[in-house]
């Protein structure tokens, strides 16, 4: 049998490999969703037109009409049809292409591609597609087995194609199951030139032919490829007309366009309206604020990228979920691979953003990015540009960036534990509350220029309540020295602020672990250190008294730097965890035996003078149950539990009754 009368009778071929189950495989493993398939055979069609427009540049005559992509689903007879215009295929082109499994035609297209054409092609790109890089930033397919996903919804797929320059069309069938054939078809039957690919649409599958879901998987997946995508429906006949009976009779066609073929992010800033960014964010971010920051930058170099971020003006409901994703879309190309990229860090998880590179490498299913060099490159490259962006925003207009402080604050602030490479530049824009601006919008440089004379630390307290924070007994001391401490009720401050080294040369020091080493700042205009006057070497017995009384619930009881107003407070010692750190440790289990406080004491309060001048009485009782009260008025100012709540009752009732008879005695 001579060659033409093979071609003519079409020979059934067996695919250039172990088929059958390598077919089952993909259709039915590497792709998790099936609506990839529509997005497979739309990215080859934008192919094909990005190869016709280049050849065009040599062979002018083959430049076709405007490239369209069209759409057509046949519910009568369960197809579903997928057409372009560009450069179609020869019969070794079908063979080659869609009879071997991960042959790329793109790929090859791609090695062959002359330089002149190349060259001429980034002339034109230059002039007509500014946001453009080179005659290959449109060509997607890169592994070749895209098309086969059609099998996922499809019994049998034929491809019915025309080469441009050609005057010979072929169709090429398969069942998917290990062999095809390929046929030549009259020229009147193919496009001219193009691909045409009819799916059959198998029976788990015919909700692919509703209009409506053809429409919803365009917009989603393929709305951002650069050829416009329109579907062919039925003509809707107008309602008490004779013209629309009749056309109604005739079941005409109409055309609707689905997408223009230009993506939002590849057009000039200038180009794009406030409203314009404004849908596109909410239909990316799933909510109907306004963002109230867009960032949209166009990145070049070793690596080329298009982002388009936003941060919302209000924080989403699932801000602190820890199954919550990035929500980045990352395109290859204009073609969707993943709606959940992870674009930024954890800490950067409100940003809504999309990523089109145009050299990121692919795996074979296109719906996970690899672990990649040029990945990294990419997110690294989004990250700094998003904190740079804030740092501006922080520094040009402080009011507005205090509005996303207040919203996602928080959570940047996870970046100072986590993201140690870019720490310093998180501390440009981090704002806190503290003991002197306790509305949380200090920056640390202005912390830093308000430092008092001797001061050698930046001090902290960390606790989960900004107003027990704020009243806190051990910022007394503080207070009379002028000295500034940041009241850290988040979270996640008690991580960052023990990984931190400190900030502009001076260390982070907790006002509740330690000694308080203040005294050599002197003391702020108008105040007095009334604890300095007093006799602490007269309290030795007093404070072996409630060494003893307090046993084993203290380390140590001595005189306080940090207390000028309240009797006694709680702190940690020297070498221990942060009072907080300790609790959330015991609260999850992650502390064996606690550590124990010491117990620190005003010399110059009253109430501690006149314990000390009653240290002589008979009522042992009395004093033993003022210092246990004492004890757990300073764990009550903490947040914390008394030691023990009925003991501590017993002891408030009897100190009560005794101030009670006192009094009737006195005649009060």
């Amino acid at each position: 049998m001579t060659e033409a009368a093979e071609h003519k009778s079409g020979e059934s071929q067996a695919f250039q490999a172990d088929v059958a189950r390598l077919l089952h495989l993909m259709v039915h493993s590497i792709y998790s969703d099936r609506d990839i398939f529509l997005r497979e055979l739309l990215s080859n069609g934008a192919d094909a037109c990005e190869k016709l427009r280049y050849e065009a540049i040599a062979h002018p005559e083959r430049a076709p009409a405007p490239f369209a992509i069209k759409i057509k689903a046949d519910k009568e007879n369960r197809r579903l049809t997928i057409e372009d215009n560009g450069i179609g295929m020869t019969r070794e082109d079908l063979a080659d292409s869609l009879g071997t499994i991960a042959r790329s035609g793109t790929k090859a297209f791609l090695d062959t591609l002359t330089a002149e054409v190349q060259e001429e092609a980034e002339r034109e790109a230059e002039a007509d597609r500014p946001q453009k890089t080179g005659p290959a930033s449109d060509l997607i397919g890169q592994f070749g087995i895209g098309f086969y996903s059609a099998f996922m919804v499809a019994d049998k797929v034929d491809v019915t194609s025309r080469r441009a320059g050609s005057d010979q069309a072929f169709n090429w069938s398969s069942d998917g199951k290990g062999t095809f054939t390929i046929v030549p078809v009259p020229l009147e039957d193919a496009p001219a030139p193009g691909t045409r690919v009819t799916l059959h649409i198998n029976d788990a599958s015919q909700n692919y032919l509703e209009p409506y879901e053809i429409e919803r998987i365009v917009r989603e997946h393929s709305s951002a490829l650069a050829v416009p995508i329109e579907i062919i429906e039925p003509a809707k006949p107008e309602e008490g007309t004779e013209e629309g009976e009749k056309a109604g009779e005739n079941k005409g066609e109409e055309t609707r366009r689905l997408t223009d073929g230009a993506a939002l992010w590849t057009k000039p800033k200038s180009a794009i309206t406030p409203e314009q960014y404004t849908e596109f964010y909410r239909d990316v971010a799933g909510q109907f604020d306004e963002p109230a920051l867009t960032i949209h930058w166009r990145a070049e170099g070793r690596h080329e990228y298009t982002v388009l971020a936003f941060i919302p003006s209000l924080r989403p409901f699932d801000l602190f979920d820890p199954a919550r994703k990035g929500r980045g879309r990352l395109y290859v190309r204009r073609v969707l691979i993943t709606q959940d990229a992870e674009l930024v860090p954890h800490w950067l998880r409100f940003v809504r953003l999309v990523v089109d590179s145009n050299d990121l490498p692919l795996n074979v299913s296109r719906e996970m990015i690899q672990e990649s060099p040029v990945f990294a490159a990419i997110k690294k490259g989004v990250t700094n540009r998003i904190l740079q962006e804030l740092t501006k925003l922080s520094e040009n207009e402080p009011e507005k960036f205090a509005t996303i402080w207040e919203h996602f604050g928080s959570v940047i602030k996870e970046g100072l534990y986590e993201d140690a490479e870019r720490r310093d530049g998180l501390f440009k824009i981090a704002r806190f509350a503290t003991s002197t601006h306790t509305d949380g919008g200090r920056a640390l440089k202005d912390y830093a220029a308000n430092l008092r004379e001797n001061q050698t630390a930046i001090y902290y307290l960390l606790g989960d309540d900004l107003k027990r924070l704020a009243a806190s007994p051990q910022l007394e001391g503080f207070r009379k020295r002028g000295i500034e401490v940041l009241l850290l009720a988040d979270h996640i401050d008690a991580f960052w602020v023990s990984t931190a080294v400190g900030f502009d040369g001076k260390p982070f020091k907790s006002v509740t672990q330690g000694a308080a080493d203040i005294k050599n700042v002197p003391l702020a205009e108008g105040e007095e250190d009334r604890s300095a006057a007093a006799d602490a070497g007269g309290l030795a017995a007093l404070f072996a008294f409630m060494k003893q009384t307090l046993g084993e619930n203290v380390e140590d009881v001595r005189t306080s730097d940090r207390l000028s107003e309240s009797p006694a407070c709680l702190v940690a010692s020297d070498f221990g965890p942060d009072r907080h750190v300790e609790r959330m440790l015991a609260e999850h289990g992650h502390l064996g035996k606690a550590a124990k406080p010491i117990f620190e004491v005003n010399p110059a309060h009253p109430l501690i003078e006149a314990l000390n001048a009653d240290l002589a009485s008979p009522d042992k009782e009395k004093l033993e149950d003022i210092i246990w009260l004492l004890f757990d008025e300073a764990r009550l100012m903490e947040g914390e539990q008394p030691a023990d709540a009925p003991h501590f009752a017993s002891r408030l009732t009897r100190i009560l009754l005794k101030a009670a008879k006192s009094a009737e005695k006195a005649g009060v």
